[in-house]
């Protein structure tokens, strides 16, 4: 563990600033909170501890959700996302209670296995991420009572996931949008952030209960400093919304979340 007397030169303000910037414009372009990418740079560059790293991530995620969809309603309006309301409750059906769990789990585990399930996770979403976004929106995959089953189970799933990794999930909501309930790619980032504001709230309240729930007064500097810098990010990346192919920059991130993986594993 890295306390606040220790964090100083590798804790650099212009990285923290960077950083947040550039995974805040993936975030806003994408539809995504950008943990997966944040969580080995805290770990590998800024020295976080596993838990305390993914509540940093979970705190930072939550700044640029709730950056993003505003930023991205130039493109799509809330008005969009409020007309899909009933796939967003039946998600978050599911998501909460994945959500609560996930957060209880992950306090509950060393470090060391921590960074196991962390690695793993990644390459699973660098796969879901290459794979299921390539997917093609249109007819929905099930129907009915089905379909409502299939949305709360994934939303637990995508919950425990969130809590686990500090994300917002939007790298395994958007395929599920996309596959299960048909919905076009650019409403499934949006529609996503909406899902994942709520889920990741529920998560930031459970961890808040264990002591390294601490590391956040401890570096409120740092978390200043990287928070403006994903809002700037976030703004940025909402204006490349529908600029960017996703056929280019999908596989490319798959790629850095698999060396991050890898990183993560080996951490010690």
């Amino acid at each position: 563990m890295v306390d606040s007397a220790d964090a100083p030169v590798s804790r650099g303000r212009s990285a923290a600033f960077g950083g947040g910037a550039v995974i805040g414009a993936l975030g806003g372009l994408i539809g995504l909170g950008g943990a997966e990418f944040r969580l080995p740079l805290l770990i590998g560059l800024f020295n976080f501890a596993a838990l305390e790293a993914v509540i940093l991530n979970k705190a930072m995620s939550l700044v640029v959700v709730a950056s993003a969809l505003p930023f991205r309603a130039a493109t799509i309006p809330f008005s969009e996302i409020a007309a899909h309301w009933l796939i967003v409750v039946n998600l978050l059906a599911g998501s909460l209670a994945g959500a609560w769990f996930g957060a209880g789990w992950a306090t509950r585990l060393k470090s060391e296995a921590l960074y196991k399930v962390i690695a793993v996770l990644l390459v699973i979403i660098a796969v879901v991420l290459a794979v299921g976004h390539d997917a093609v929106s249109g007819q929905p995959l099930l129907s009915g009572t089905a379909q409502v089953a299939a949305g709360v189970v994934a939303g637990v799933v995508i919950g425990i996931v969130a809590s686990l990794l500090g994300v917002a999930g939007g790298e395994l909501l958007i395929p599920t949008l996309v596959l299960l309930f048909g919905a076009d790619i650019k409403l499934a980032g949006s529609l996503s952030l909406a899902v994942s504001l709520p889920t990741m709230l529920v998560g930031f309240t459970r961890y808040s209960r264990d002591q390294s729930f601490a590391v956040l007064g401890r570096n409120k500097a740092f978390l200043l400093v990287m928070a403006a810098g994903s809002i700037v990010g976030t703004f940025v990346g909402g204006r490349l919304l529908g600029i960017v192919p996703n056929v280019v920059l999908l596989p490319a991130l798959a790629v850095i979340l698999l060396i991050s993986a890898l990183k993560v594993w080996r951490h010690r």
